[in-house]
């Protein structure tokens, strides 16, 4: 039996089965792009919302707030070709003389340290920001955390050069200070 065998009835009855199926697909597809839609819009609305709560909290908790969405890059190798690698934190934010990147993070998951991609985040931000240590801010329950990682050596050694540049010029003013005090 061929196509023009059936009867137009049969042929107008599929003819609608298949519209119908198409029909319902299309609709289908649209819902879930704008569901989809829909939830990235509430994610970056209570993000927002997040930050603005976590710098009140910063600032009540007396970390003075340094830069908002600071951007830095670092570099990278990939079977010895360079390639920058581009960050943006939340914060940066002081206290005292000590200097942190705040990354703020919402919901039952994000916040905790547990949490492979916010660890993996923050851990990230300590080895590419120039700073004393990262805080993780959990702005639903107003809390902020000291997340200290434990860095290999060789990290530490980049840090030293600063600190050891302070005991020389400590060094060097306290000797200059004995030697005018003996001329005395």
């Amino acid at each position: 039996m061929e196509l023009r065998d059936l009867p137009p009835e049969v042929l107008l009855a599929a003819a609608g089965v298949a519209l119908s199926f198409g029909l319902v697909q299309t609709l289908r597809l649209a819902w879930q792009r704008a569901r989809q839609r829909r939830r990235l819009d509430r994610s970056r609305q209570q993000g927002a919302a997040g930050e603005a709560r976590a710098e009140a909290l910063l600032c009540e908790l007396g970390y003075t707030i340094l830069g908002r969405q600071v951007a830095v890059s670092y570099g990278v190798q990939i079977d010895g070709e360079p390639v920058t690698v581009g960050l943006r934190a939340d914060y940066v934010v002081s206290q005292g003389d000590r200097r942190y990147v705040a990354e703020v993070k919402t919901g039952r998951l994000a916040p905790r340290i547990d949490t492979p991609a916010t660890r993996r985040q923050l851990l990230e931000y300590r080895l590419a920001f120039d700073v004393d240590g990262v805080l993780l801010v959990d702005a639903d329950t107003r809390r902020v955390r000291s997340v200290v990682f434990p860095l290999p050596a060789g990290h530490a050694a980049r840090e030293a050069p600063l600190a050891r540049l302070a005991w020389f010029v400590a060094a060097v003013v306290l000797g200059v200070m004995a030697a005018m005090a003996a001329q005395r």
